[in-house]
């Protein structure tokens, strides 16, 4: 019993003396500069990472933006090539579209020879109607060149003469049609242009452009 008493004695005094002892006396705890240490380092570590995914983010967008235009290029390109994929081969067949017009030109104004010849040009302008259909399909169509003002990119002068009935620059011939691909040129129409005459007096002349 004796012990007893001694040993709850020293634990009351024991805490006596922490009581008494100054709350700043007490020393700091152990490992707190390392853990504020700690969370700095995790900061500057998730800034970084957020750096990180706004410079991938803003990649990914203009990768993205990148890869809309190629496509709408790729799109573009082949569209293109659709179209004027034949440009060749429907450039050839214009003579043909030419010499029938040709003919069909010579026969009406040659003298008649009876139903014959009636039946040949009928003939003659039905095949020709029949190209200009699949020329059309194609997207091929003729340009009007006589009365217009003469367009170096759309026509060829071959011949100028002076008028004073047409106003200068302006296409008063035809030799050869024109034609457009779509909004491609695929032939440019050969002309004579007007100039304003030399003198008061009608006259004419003709030379090269």
């Amino acid at each position: 019993m004796v012990h007893l008493v001694n040993k709850d004695k020293e634990k009351s005094s024991s805490i006596n003396e922490l009581d008494s002892i100054p709350a700043g006396d007490f020393p700091p705890e152990k490992g707190g500069g390392e853990r504020q240490g700690s969370d700095d380092d995790l900061k500057q570590a998730l800034a970084s990472k957020t750096e990180e995914a706004q410079a991938l983010h803003d990649k990914h967008l203009r990768l993205a933006a990148e890869f809309e235009n190629y496509k709408r290029l790729a799109q573009k390109d082949q569209r293109d090539y659709a179209r004027f994929a034949n440009e060749s081969l429907l450039k050839d067949l214009l003579p043909i579209i030419d010499n029938l017009e040709r003919a069909i030109k010579a026969a009406k104004e040659a003298p008649k020879e009876g139903a014959k010849t009636g039946s040949l040009i009928e003939g003659v302008e039905l095949t020709l109607k029949q190209f200009m259909d699949l020329l059309a399909k194609a997207g091929v169509r003729q340009i009007t060149s006589v009365g217009e003002q003469f367009d170096p990119a759309r026509h060829q002068a071959v011949a100028r003469v002076e008028s004073v009935g047409a106003a200068d620059n302006t296409v008063v011939e035809e030799f050869q049609k024109g034609y457009l691909l779509h909004e491609r040129m695929l032939r440019a129409a050969m002309v004579t242009v007007a100039s304003a005459p030399t003198s008061n007096q009608e006259h004419s002349s003709t030379g090269t452009a």
